[in-house]
C-alpha cells in the first residue's frame, strides 16, 4: 500500500517543487554558514545602533542564529526522512509511520528549543496529563508562525501518540512537511478552494484505522486570530448559522470554530476522545517582521489541555455544534484570563494580545 493521502499534484509539478525547495535550503544552508562571520558582525552593529538609539532589544543576532539552526534542523530532518523513504520502498505500514511520527517529534521539538533558548522564552503547561492516551481528536489555538510546534512537543511525545494533521497545503513549500507528510495520513488542505465536499472527504481518510496510540490534530480556527478576523467570523456566523449568532457574540479572544473539519472528523471517529488546547504568549507573531520587533524576547508561554471523554459528546450533529462552542468559548475565557494576567505581570503586549 501507498500512502493513506498521497499527493494528488501532476508529477511533474510535484518533483519540481521539491527539487526546487532542497536547493533552496541547501544553497541558504551554504551562504549563511559561509558568510556567518560577515552575517554577526552586522546582525551585531544593527543591534548596538538600535539599543543606543532607542533602547531596542538585540534580535539581529538571534534572527541569524535562528535561521542557520532552523536551517540546519530542517536539513537534517530531511536526510531522516529520504533514508525513511528508501528503506520503505514506497509501502504503507505501522513501522514506518511511527518512524516519521517520532521524526516529526523531534524536529519540532529541535525548533522549539532553538527559539527558547535563543529568546530566552519560558514554558509553562497545565493539564498536560490530559493529553494522553491517543485515539482522541486534537484542537489546538493557531496564533502564531511558532505555535506549530507545539503539538508534537507537548501533546503528542510526553503520551508517545502519532499526529496525523490538518494542515494548509502552503507547507509543502517545506521539502520535509511535503516529503514526510507524504508517509503518514496528513490533510494538506486548499484554502478557499471552493470545493468542500472533495476536501472534507480527505479528512475523512483520517479516520480510517485510527489506533490507540495515534490521535487528529486540527486547527480549528482555520487562521490566525486578529481582530479584524474575528469580527468577519462573527459576519458570516451570523448569515450562515444564526444558531450559534448567540454564542458566536460572545468570542473575545479567539476565532470561533470552523466546524467543517471538526465535526466530521467527530462523526467519522465517534469512539475518539476531544482534546482542546490553548495558549497565551505567541500571539503577534505572524511575520519574522513581528518576530524583530522584540516582543518575543523573555515572553512566558502558557498552555492549557483539556480533556473530555467521547461519551460526554452529543450523537447529532446541530449538538455536537453547540457543544463545540461552548466548549471553545471555555478556550476563549481562559486565554482572556492569562491575558490580562501576563499583561499584569509586565509581559510585552505584542506578545500576549493579537493586532491586526
Amino acid at each position: 500500500m501507498g500512502p493513506l493521502l498521497p499527493d494528488d499534484s501532476p508529477r511533474g509539478t510535484r518533483y519540481l517543487r521539491r527539487v526546487r525547495g532542497i536547493a533552496i535550503e541547501l544553497l541558504a544552508l551554504v551562504l549563511v554558514t559561509v558568510l556567518s562571520p560577515v552575517l554577526q558582525l552586522g546582525a551585531l552593529l544593527v543591534d548596538v545602533a538600535l539599543w543606543l538609539r532607542r533602547r531596542k532589544p538585540w534580535v539581529a543576532l538571534r534572527l541569524v542564529a535562528m535561521l542557520w539552526w532552523f536551517l540546519v534542523g530542517d536539513l537534517l530532518g530531511l536526510t531522516r526522512v529520504l533514508l525513511i523513504r528508501a528503506a520503505g520502498l514506497g509501502r504503507d505500514s505501522p513501522t514506518r509511520r511511527w518512524r516519521l511520527y517520532r521524526l516529526r517529534m523531534w524536529w519540532a521539538g529541535w525548533h522549539l528549543a532553538g527559539v527558547r533558548r535563543l529568546f530566552g522564552l519560558r514554558l509553562e503547561v497545565e493539564g498536560q496529563e490530559l493529553a494522553g492516551p491517543g485515539r482522541a481528536i486534537y484542537l489546538v489555538r493557531h496564533a502564531s508562525i511558532i505555535d506549530n510546534t507545539l503539538p508534537d512537543v507537548v501533546l503528542a511525545r510526553p503520551h508517545g501518540i502519532g499526529l496525523r494533521f490538518v494542515v494548509k497545503r502552503e507547507l509543502r513549500m517545506i521539502p520535509t512537511l511535503d516529503l514526510g507528510g507524504e508517509l503518514v495520513p496528513t490533510s494538506f488542505v486548499r484554502r478557499g478552494s471552493g470545493d468542500t465536499d472533495r476536501e472534507l472527504e480527505q479528512l475523512r481518510q483520517l479516520a480510517v484505522d485510527l489506533g490507540p496510540d495515534e490521535g487528529i490534530l486540527i486547527y480549528p480556527e482555520g487562521t490566525r486570530m486578529t481582530p479584524r478576523k474575528l469580527a468577519r467570523a462573527k459576519e458570516i456566523v451570523r448569515e450562515r448559522q444564526p444558531e450559534l449568532a448567540d454564542r458566536v457574540e460572545r468570542f473575545e479572544h479567539v476565532l470561533p470554530p470552523r466546524l467543517g473539519g471538526p465535526l466530521t472528523v467527530m462523526a467519522d471517529a465517534p469512539e475518539a476522545d476531544i482534546v482542546l488546547c490553548g495558549h497565551v504568549g505567541f500571539d503577534g507573531f505572524v511575520s519574522v517582521g513581528d518576530v524583530w520587533r522584540g516582543g518575543l524576547l523573555r515572553t512566558t508561554i502558557r498552555v492549557r489541555v483539556w480533556r473530555y471523554p467521547a461519551a460526554e459528546v452529543p450523537a447529532g450533529e446541530a449538538e455536537r455544534a453547540t457543544w463545540l462552542y461552548d466548549r471553545w468559548l471555555e478556550v476563549d475565557a481562559w486565554v482572556g484570563e492569562q491575558q490580562r494576567a501576563l499583561l499584569a505581570a509586565g509581559e510585552d503586549a505584542t506578545a500576549v494580545v493579537p493586532h491586526e
